[in-house]
């Protein structure tokens, strides 16, 4: 089985998502990208879009409207200024 990453997201309201996941796309404020275990550490801010977390076979979408995304050697932490899951 291959490594899985630490995710979090987290709104102002509460936190969305906290678990262990394949990998996570974001909008970043430069563009879009994808993070799996192991990534280099960086930090960004996000535009209105979609990140999509992949569990396995199984993806989630949750809207987020700005906010910072902070990988570490922890994990990915999503701090959005909104986010609510999106349906597909």
């Amino acid at each position: 089985m291959a490594e899985q990453l630490h995710f979090s997201l987290v709104s102002p309201e509460r936190e969305l998502y906290s678990g262990f996941v394949d990998q996570v796309d974001a909008p970043g404020s430069e563009g879009d990208f994808g993070v799996l275990a192991g990534h280099s550490p960086f930090m960004t801010a996000l535009r209105e879009g979609f990140v999509i977390v992949h569990e396995g076979e199984h993806l989630r979408h949750f809207e987020v409207k700005g906010g910072f995304a902070d990988v570490t050697p922890a994990g990915l932490t999503i701090l959005a200024e909104s986010a609510v899951e999106a349906p597909l």
